[in-house]
């Protein structure tokens, strides 16, 4: 019996279009495309891991024959078709460019707002617009709006430009909630949102783009009414719009549960299993399962699921658990300031940035920063100690520092703030006898690499990878392996990424997740007849290929989760 209460928010109409009004509007055809109709592309399909989307693409494919008959006479022929070739996996980045310029020379006058899944997109789309001519005039500003931009050049976003002049802002689902952006007429939705999952099976999360579901594409719309009538032009059609969830699945069915299971067990709410399942939406029995045996192997619970001594203290900190265990050696060890400062940024974000145009200079700066040692976390911790010497030399030679090595003052910041905060329950407990995170009893050994080192694997065991070299006659290079995944690759952004060369065979990781992006795993090369359909025997697995071919061909073998393609020609 709750009372509620309802307020309308005041908004003006917003004209909606949908993929085959845009493809109409332009009359455009998708470029570099498979030539096969939609239905037919089986490849990649399926690729999410949950069941319910998995039927949501078999309902799709069976009403798609239906929804295109039913075009038929309200759209043109060439629309009909371009529809059948689009891509539903990709966002179609030249579209969005051709709609932006149809914006431009024929739309109402008023901002643009563009919706991407990530970074990768939005550079791309920026890099698009930027080699048209017209785009390069002061008659435009394009503006990127992402985490990983410098926080200078987002804030161009709320200023109203000079008559004459559009602004063109690119964002992720940033742009949704937290920030309103007063002066935008014409939303462009992407469809896709880069939503991140947890893969009980595998202990592996996922980042994935997935369709948006009704609430975003409501909020994206609502963007563009806000001083005037507006336009969006959702990238999606009809058929997929009916077939969105409504909601975004909630955040604790799709994260680790370990932080939370700690919470549970301190502030004395029962069993971990009976108190979860009163929740509106509960997480899975494998979800909690695998959450309290990661805990008991941290010993942070015993057989009982009690809280020992350590899962006391790590339930007091506010961070995950191995990174709690990982502050409180820096304590007991005498290497406080360091290990704070890496705790920092693995619970919050790393302080560097990432300006278009400029990423491999900026790449080449935290190379430097890393001084060789093969360490994020050690590149990190270099960062804000410079920083810190910096902004003991002054407010500008601060500014200097950081504009230089491509880093945002404002998470360095945050960062000391945060060890700060680690530094108080610490003390609180008992680890240490002052609030500074300097003091020098504390930090008795903060000089010792080693250590500092050691204390970090302490903290993140058992997230090891074994490191192989690899015999490649082509080039040096390592392979990198976890016991549970087999091979896994190196985030592009570490400094670890090109190495060849390790002093040791072991690398410690905090996050492991798994994306979408398809990486060539071999290579074959053939000899063919040309008169029959050939058979390719790879790693003890048979493939067909296709067609007659005739004359020495490449194989390239892609694989992504458990699909495996393969693509082969001349070149």
């Amino acid at each position: 019996n709750c009372p509620m209460l309802h307020i309308p928010g005041f908004t003006y109409p917003v004209k909606e279009y949908f993929l085959e009004d845009v493809i109409e509007m332009l009359q455009y055809s998708p470029k570099d495309c498979d030539r096969r109709p939609q239905w037919k592309k089986r490849f990649m399909q399926g690729r999410m891991i949950r069941q319910e989307k998995e039927q949501k693409e078999e309902i799709y494919r069976e009403r798609w024959p239906e929804f295109v008959q039913k075009l038929q006479g309200k759209y043109s022929a060439s629309t009909i078709e371009a529809l059948e070739l689009v891509d539903d996996e990709k966002v179609d980045l030249n579209l969005i460019a051709e709609l932006i310029r149809h914006i431009v020379l024929k739309g109402e006058d008023g901002a643009i707002l563009v919706f991407l899944p990530g970074w990768d997109n939005i550079s791309t789309l920026h890099d698009l617009l930027m080699s048209q001519v017209m785009f390069k005039s002061d008659k435009f500003i394009i503006i990127p709006l992402h985490s990983l931009m410098p926080t200078v050049n987002q804030t161009e976003v709320f200023k109203k430009p000079p008559c004459g002049v559009r602004k063109i802002v690119i964002a992720t689902n940033i742009a949704e909630t937290s920030i309103t952006i007063d002066d935008v007429v014409h939303v462009i939705d992407g469809g896709k949102i880069k939503e991140t999952h947890y893969d009980t099976q595998n202990n592996i999360s996922t980042m994935t783009a997935e369709w948006v579901s009704h609430a975003n594409a409501k909020q994206r719309k609502g963007r563009a009414g806000r001083v005037q009538p507006g336009y969006c032009y959702h990238l999606y059609n009809i058929l997929r719009d009916r077939l969105l969830d409504d909601y975004q699945l909630p955040e604790i069915v799709r994260t680790p549960l370990e932080e939370l299971c700690l919470q549970i067990k301190i502030l004395k709410l029962g069993g971990i299993d009976s108190f979860l399942r009163k929740l509106m939406d509960p997480p899975s029995q494998q979800a909690i399962c695998l959450a309290i045996s990661h805990l008991m192997e941290l010993n942070a619970l015993d057989k009982r699921e009690q809280l020992t001594p350590l899962g006391f203290h790590l339930a007091r900190l506010p961070v995950e658990p191995h990174i709690g265990k990982m502050i409180l050696f820096g304590a007991l060890l005498c290497c406080l300031d360091p290990v704070l400062t890496i705790a920092a940024s693995l619970s919050f974000k790393d302080p560097f940035i990432i300006p278009l145009g400029k990423e491999k200079m900026a790449d080449a700066r935290r190379k430097e920063l890393s001084k060789n040692l093969k360490s994020d976390h050690l590149t990190v911790l270099n960062a804000f100690e410079g920083w810190e010497d910096a902004k003991w030399r002054g407010a500008r030679a601060e500014r200097e520092y950081c504009w230089e090595n491509f880093l945002s003052s404002n998470t360095l910041k945050m960062l000391s703030n945060m060890k700060g905060q680690f530094a108080e329950h610490l003390l609180n407990a008992g680890f240490i006898n002052s609030s500074r995170p300097k003091d020098p009893k504390s930090n008795i050994n903060s000089d010792n690499e080693k250590l500092i080192k050691a204390v970090i694997c302490a903290g993140l065991y058992p997230k090891v990878a074994k490191i192989r070299p690899s015999f490649s006659k082509k080039r040096h290079t390592v392979k990198v392996y976890t016991k549970s995944d087999g091979k896994v690759s190196i985030h592009p952004k570490s400094v670890n990424v090109e190495e060849t060369e390790f002093h040791y065979s072991w690398l410690v990781y905090h996050l492991k997740m798994r994306t979408s992006s398809v990486t060539p795993f071999g290579y074959a090369n053939a000899l063919l007849d040309g008169k029959s359909p050939y058979r390719l025997q790879y790693w003890g697995c048979w493939f067909s290929l296709g067609g007659k071919v005739n004359g020495s061909i490449r194989i390239v073998i892609e694989k992504k989760w458990d699909r495996i393609r393969l693509t082969w020609g001349n070149d």
